[in-house]
């Protein structure tokens, strides 16, 4: 997965907070943050590829997400059951996220 990455946020002008990965491979992929998640009782975050193949097909990233004295830093999700669990978590999130826009739309329509 990646091996390097930084994040940037331009807080002057509060744009989307952006990951720069760099895969195995050298590779370097511009991801923007969705969000960042708890699931069993640790923080992780999701990253969408802004640009290539991996941007055209909605492929969601998912790392561990720390903070060391202040300096954000992710790490791959080494485990299987890991995943399976975070992955889980994410889905249900975006679950709620549509409902609570279905439910808003529906509300102002009222």
């Amino acid at each position: 997965m990646a091996k390097d990455k930084n994040m940037n946020q331009d807080a002057a002008n509060d744009e989307e907070m952006t990951v720069t990965l760099t895969l195995d491979d050298g590779t370097e992929l511009e991801c923007v943050v969705l969000t960042i998640f708890e699931a069993a009782d640790k923080e992780y975050i999701a990253l969408l590829p802004l640009d290539g193949n991996e941007a055209e097909d909605g492929e969601v990233y998912l790392y561990r997400y720390t903070e060391i004295n202040g300096t954000p830093d992710i790490q791959n999700i080494e485990s299987d059951e890991e995943y399976e669990i975070v992955a889980d978590a994410f889905d249900e999130l975006l679950d709620t996220e549509e409902y609570d826009e279905i439910v808003g739309e529906d509300e102002l329509d009222d």
